[in-house]
């Protein structure tokens, strides 16, 4: 099924690790935003439509910016998910799991993960063919204690996560540990202060601080491999 992942654009979300997730009011921010996080070393987003502007922002960045791995994301409806793969998605994600939503993905062949918190939700995405999804609100529902909690009877599925809500510089390492989280959002990085500032090279900056850490967590990581106390 179309729904679950073709292996390109997963690969992708495991070597970026980090997706900037973002929205836009005015569509002649989209490209430059895509443009400095490009610059700052990340190459896939997800763009929300919660604004007027998201769908012809989609357009912008898929024309524009074709470096960018261009994910939708608050896709609530059937007509928002077609919507979004005539705008050049990549692929989808929505913070809740709508049947109709999912399908509609799977009918036009956009890769889409729907949003779950609970075993209950979980199974139901796993019934719609899904293998790939969205945690969220990662860590109101308990972090990653609880997502590796409640992933652990489906461990054998190969369910695959990203976790998205209340991440941050801080705690994004420790969910990426987990060998289970594919990517995390990382709706941080770009601040709506500094897209209403036009303060590109500040978003860039940040940008190229996350690479910069998870450069450095992946050190840490090889070492410890290489010298196991």
């Amino acid at each position: 099924m179309i729904t679950c992942f073709p292996t390109e654009i997963l690969e992708r979300l495991r070597t970026a690790q980090v997706v900037a997730g973002f929205s836009v009011e005015k569509v002649e921010f989209a490209v430059p935003v895509a443009e400095a996080l490009l610059a700052g070393g990340i190459d896939v987003i997800e763009l929300t439509l919660r604004t007027d502007a998201g769908i012809e922002a989609v357009k912008a960045i898929s024309a524009e910016v074709p470096e960018m791995l261009v994910g939708v994301g608050t896709i609530l409806t059937p007509e928002q998910a077609a919507e979004a793969k005539a705008a050049g998605a990549d692929f989808g994600v929505s913070p809740g799991l709508n049947p109709r939503v999912v399908n509609e993905a799977n009918a036009i062949g956009l890769p889409f993960a729907p949003g779950i918190s609970t075993p209950t939700e979980l199974e139901a995405a796993i019934e719609l063919g899904c293998r790939f999804v969205k945690f969220f609100p990662a860590e109101a529902a308990g972090g990653i204690q609880y997502l590796k909690s409640m992933g652990a009877p489906y461990k054998h599925l190969g369910i695959e996560y990203f976790p998205l809500g209340g991440l941050n510089a801080e705690n994004m390492v420790q969910y990426l540990s987990e060998p289970n989280v594919a990517a995390i959002g990382g709706s941080w990085i770009v601040q709506e202060s500094l897209v209403a500032e036009n303060n590109w090279a500040a978003i860039a900056s940040r940008a190229a601080e996350v690479r910069s850490l998870l450069e450095g967590s992946s050190s840490v990581q090889r070492e410890v491999l290489a010298n196991p106390a």
